[in-house]
């Protein structure tokens, strides 16, 4: 379970590093490299190195920095992420986290949230799915994370599909896509028929690039979830999975995070590529905070 655990949170980092200097860029399969690159001169991202994460990583290394403190409430996390945005430190966030901060700023500390179907809600939700050994509480308790900045309903479905993928593979689910869709359905009708349809497409065996266009890959839930879905279903093998998650344009930073999350949980970090991980930003650090995810989920079991 440790490795597994560790897996996720490595996974997602290096996932989101591999993304990151093609976010918001067309697809980009036809010209495909490995390993981490840096953003093109003038891109959002081009401040930073190869290697480097984006905003989804910071997000979710801070929950989980909380949760092993033992300090975390939700009021805490949004008071922690406006830090993070009023310094300007935070990495390109998704316009509605930017949105949620700006609320705080102007003071609505508790109810900072807006009504937005990104997917830039799902990257806070990981910690919660590796710490909890009662699935249902730990959908609980990252829907109400992801309410600190998204409060559509469509983006709940998200966080509770994404945690249930997630806990499903790290306790060795025989089937964890099809208990996630199953999740999905249940909790939002277009989101489960986008991530079944996408299903459906790699099972045909359609073209990736032709796959891109028709579930998409823009920063909505109801395409990079999906999206994500198809690649987890279609590559097997690590560095294919990580490499083509990273050439899909549009959100490919948060695709990443998706593809690379499921990896490690399912996986462990033995079957991260060691070159990735020896270049990853913060290794170290988020190594450390896994094994703290991990006692507190050996506490939590014992009770």
């Amino acid at each position: 379970m440790l490795e597994r655990i560790k897996g996720c949170m490595l996974g997602a980092a290096v996932g989101d590093a591999l993304g990151m200097p093609n976010e918001s860029t067309m697809p980009g399969l036809a010209k495909m490299r490995y390993g981490f690159r840096k953003a093109y001169k003038g891109h959002p991202n081009d401040c930073l190195t190869p290697g480097q994460y984006t905003d989804d990583t910071q997000m979710m290394i801070l929950v989980a920095t909380l949760l092993a403190d033992g300090r975390y409430t939700d009021e805490r996390y949004g008071l922690a992420l406006k830090e993070l945005y009023t310094r300007e430190i935070l990495r390109f966030p998704d316009g509605s986290v930017s949105a949620a901060c700006d609320h705080m700023v102007a003071g609505q500390v508790l109810s900072c949230g807006v009504k937005s179907t990104t997917a830039g809600c799902l990257p806070a939700a990981l910690p919660f799915a590796l710490a909890y050994p009662d699935v249902h509480e730990a959908i609980e308790r990252a829907v109400r994370a992801c309410s600190v900045t998204h409060t559509h309903p469509a983006a709940h479905a998200a966080v509770s599909t994404f945690v249930t993928l997630l806990y499903c593979a790290l306790h060795e689910n025989s089937d964890p896509v099809g208990r996630a869709l199953v999740q999905a359905r249940n909790e939002d009708e277009v989101l489960g028929g986008k991530i079944h349809n996408a299903i459906e497409l790699e099972k045909e065996g359609i073209e990736t690039d032709t796959a891109i266009l028709k579930i998409g890959n823009d920063v909505s839930l109801y395409q990079t979830l999906p999206i994500a879905f198809f690649l987890i279903n279609r590559y097997q093998l690590p560095a294919d999975l990580l490499t083509v998650a990273a050439h899909v344009g549009g959100n490919t930073d948060t695709i990443g995070f998706l593809c690379g999350a499921y990896l490690g949980a399912s996986k462990g970090a033995g079957a991260i590529p060691a070159d990735l991980l020896e270049g990853l930003e913060d290794r170290q650090r988020i190594e450390i905070l896994g094994q703290r995810i991990f006692d507190i989920y050996t506490r939590k079991l014992e009770r």
